[in-house]
């Protein structure tokens, strides 16, 4: 006769037996790893010259539909057209390899984009989740026959830009985004665009374009939020990085909040700028231990009475300026401060600039050390300088605005170091 008490003990005593095994197992074999989808099985050759759109996409569509993956580009140069992520897809292009855009413009189709007409650019996602462009590698955008045209444009005297240009990486609405260890260069226009999106990181990673080159933007937070940028090189054509949040019209004009740009080096370009479409507002930003070499502007914030919005709780701290033309430049008055003018209306896009914290910053080498300029309708208020000191041939100006100092040093070398025009105070502590 079969003792059944003893059977379930010896079955107990065996499940946890395999329990405590299964536990044992190191975490490569208990996990499994993420699949790999290959862009040479789907016919891509890495010459530089084949257009691997196609077989590109296709790895992705396959990794996709299997749930997420990594779609590895190694060994090469791929020449593409524009190609879409999805959600839980990894592009990993190995240290050596190219994704090289097309220099074919008719490639890249005219759709609408960030609600005005546009180019698709040659990487992006769309309501995505979990995308990560990383490895080593490069992403080359091949801009210099668009910058030609645009060249073109403007010697020609044309405002708006007709030719179009695509931007190079575009996340749109997109969730849980990581840009890790690439090389992103000589995009047609701005380079990486986090677009509405949420928990963005980019860090530890270079964005490059010719000093020439137009409107190459390195990062533009457009109406995103969570947005970190660590550990960066930016050396451009234009802003090195721009949080924006729309002109009035063209998208639901969200705010961007909570952004923070740290342990970066930005060299040319045009600084670290807010603005100048603003008219969703910027909110919650914070910049701390930022180089700058050979820019424009350091601390840039810009907007007009056509594109304004509330911009606050701004921090700048630790930042080191060396060469750059204008250190700080915060206006309402995007692209020219007029000599003289009046208070107008407030409007739902007058721009009210307020709270903004600019501590430890050192600058030598300047040509204008600052420019602080309000609106006669809209004064700048609850700026604070803490242990400023700015070096360069002119002194700081600051109209339509209130600032507080507590040790702000301002050596020109054609003085005054400080005007104060129409309605402006400065207020030591």
């Amino acid at each position: 006769m079969i003792d059944s008490s003893r059977c379930r003990c010896a079955t107990v005593f065996l499940f946890f037996g395999m329990v405590l095994a299964w536990m044992s197992l190191p975490a490569a074999a208990a996990t499994s790893p993420l699949r790999v989808c290959d862009v040479m099985h789907e016919g891509a050759k890495p010459d530089g010259k084949t257009n691997n759109a196609r077989a590109i996409q296709a790895a992705i569509d396959d990794c996709a539909a299997r749930g997420g993956g990594i779609v590895r580009l190694a060994g090469g140069t791929f020449l593409s057209g524009p190609i879409v992520l999805k959600s839980r897809i990894t592009l990993d292009i190995e240290t050596g390899a190219t994704l090289l855009g097309s220099a074919d413009h008719s490639v890249y189709p005219l759709m609408t984009v960030f609600g005005a007409r546009g180019r698709q650019s040659l990487v992006s996602a769309r309501d995505a989740e979990d995308v990560t462009i990383t490895g080593g590698g490069t992403i080359d955008g091949n801009g210099a026959t668009w910058w030609e045209e645009a060249r073109k444009e403007k010697d020609q005297g044309v405002v708006e830009d007709v030719v179009f240009r695509p931007r190079l990486v575009v996340f749109d609405h997109c969730r849980h985004v990581l840009v890790d260890h690439v090389t992103i260069e000589n995009s047609p226009s701005w380079q990486v665009v986090p677009y509405y999106s949420d928990d963005v990181t980019i860090r530890y990673s270079r964005i490059y374009a010719p000093a020439h080159s137009p409107n190459t933007d390195g990062i533009d937070p457009f109406s995103s939020s969570h947005v970190v940028i660590d550990h960066m090189k930016i050396d451009d054509g234009d802003d090195n990085v721009a949080i924006k949040s729309g002109l009035p019209g063209t998208t639901g004009n969200r705010p961007s909040t909570d952004i923070t740009v740290t342990n970066c080096l930005f060299a040319h370009g045009h600084g670290m700028s807010i603005g100048s479409e603003v008219a969703g507002g910027v909110q919650n930003v914070h910049v701390s231990n930022v180089v700058f070499r050979g820019t424009d502007n350091g601390v840039r914030i810009k907007s007009s009475r056509d594109r304004g919005a509330d911009i606050s709780d701004l921090w700048f701290s630790n930042i080191r300026m060396e060469d750059v033309k204008t250190p700080l430049l915060i206006t309402e008055y995007y692209p020219h401060i007029p000599e003289y003018d009046t208070a107008r209306p407030v409007t739902q896009l007058t721009p009210h600039f307020h709270d903004i914290h600019i501590s430890n910053l050192t600058a030598t080498g300047a040509k204008q050390t600052g420019i602080i300029a309000g609106l006669p309708e809209s004064p700048i208020t609850k700026l604070y300088l803490n242990n400023v000191h700015l070096e360069g041939d002119l002194g700081m100006r600051i109209s339509n605005a209130t600032v507080t100092v507590r040790n702000l040093t301002v050596v020109p070398a054609t003085p005054p170091p400080v005007v104060l025009l129409a309605h402006a105070k400065l207020v030591r502590e």
